[in-house]
């Protein structure tokens, strides 16, 4: 008991310190077994002071990818698709000529198809870290089709299956797109049926508007330093990333997903299988990730970690599980990009907070 008490005010004194390292709010879930801890740190809201909570939904990003992943594999486990068949094969309309042929489906969840990111068409002024085109699609309402003709049209990031990988956002849309064509249902609806509601997930969903439904907090986007302050995004549609990146859940929804999904629960064990097995990828901020199909791993001193993070506009999220499912991790934050340019690359204090927090989580009792 005494071991379980130090590491929960460890546990507490490391998120206090990601809120004092300059995060407006910050709430996190840690599960050992059948314990669990939560807790969070500042405000919601930074004009009203109004407190974040250990329960409130959060744009969760690129974990979405996950789920995606999930529903595809579970295609494959019924015969409808082959993890290794051209998408041409599926949408030619969308992947046309030679690369339809040769990109395959394992290629879309792995990023190693070269399809190019499409985000900085879509929102131009992100070349130059100039929020412009943050607020000007807003409420925009984008098509995946032409989302993705912007990422395949786009210059190459290399011959499909070439190693590392190239992270992008055009792989998840497409399969999107492909879970629509084989069940004849909208993605977001049958991932919802498929794999969101048998695991018992209560609080996660895609928005059906630019509101998030249900207690959350504000999201502040910095953009780099180049929005000072940061601008509450929590009030958006999310139309320019739905399958890649749109879900919304909570820390607690997430740890549960990531449980069922290792232990078998919602992938076969030779699917999940699939799942794990890595190549290099480089990821949208130059890190290179042990990635998998819409899953990557993380090695920890206390052993080896798989799940995923994420971020929107304003938001960013992890979620982590040790590989027998026996502990899991996630927290959310609601700034993000807030590192500004710097010459020397000094690190930032919100950097070593977070470290020291998913330090404190991965480790010791809950």
């Amino acid at each position: 008991m005494t071991d379980e008490i130090t590491a929960a005010k460890n546990l507490k004194s490391a998120l206090d310190g990601v809120h004092l390292a300059g995060v407006p709010g910050v709430f996190a879930e840690v599960r050992a077994g059948e314990r669990i801890w939560r807790g969070a740190a500042g405000v919601a809201d930074l004009e009203t002071g109004r407190p974040v909570e250990a329960g409130m939904r959060q744009r969760v990003g690129s974990i979405t990818k996950t789920f995606v992943s999930a529903a595809v594999l579970r295609q494959v486990e019924e015969g409808r698709l082959g993890l290794d068949a051209p998408i041409g094969d599926y949408l030619p309309q969308l992947v046309p000529g030679e690369r339809g042929r040769t990109i395959t489906v394992r290629m879309l969840l792995n990023h190693t198809s070269g399809l190019a990111e499409y985000l900085p068409y879509a929102f131009p002024s992100l070349k130059e870290l100039a929020p412009g085109s943050l607020d000007d699609n807003r409420f925009r309402r984008f098509s995946a089709a032409e989302l993705i003709e912007l990422g395949v049209g786009a210059p190459a990031t290399g011959e499909p299956g070439s190693i590392p990988g190239i992270y992008s956002n055009t792989n998840y849309l497409l399969l999107g797109e492909l879970l629509e064509h084989l069940t004849g249902t909208p993605a977001e609806e049958h991932i919802s049926r498929a794999i969101i509601e048998p695991a018992g997930l209560a609080h996660t969903g895609f928005p059906a508007g630019p509101p998030i439904v249900g207690s959350h907090s504000r999201m502040y986007e910095a953009l780099f330093g180049a929005i000072d302050p940061p601008r509450d995004y929590s009030v958006y549609n999310m139309s320019w990333v739905m399958t890649g990146a749109g879900l919304i859940s909570t820390v607690g929804d997430l740890n549960r997903f990531f449980r069922k999904l290792l232990d078998g629960e919602i992938v076969s064990p030779s699917s999940l299988a699939e799942m794990q097995r890595t190549v290099p990828v480089i990821a949208q901020d130059g890190r290179t990730l042990d990635y998998g199909l819409g899953l990557y791993k993380t090695e920890t001193p206390e052993g080896r970690y798989w799940g995923h993070d994420g971020t929107v506009w304003g938001a960013l999220t992890m979620a982590w599980a040790s590989a027998d499912s026996g502990r899991q991790f996630s927290a959310a934050l609601n700034l993000v990009r807030w590192r500004k340019p710097d010459p020397e690359d000094a690190p930032h204090p919100i950097d070593a907070a977070l470290a020291t927090l998913k330090q404190e989580a991965l480790r010791g009792p809950a």
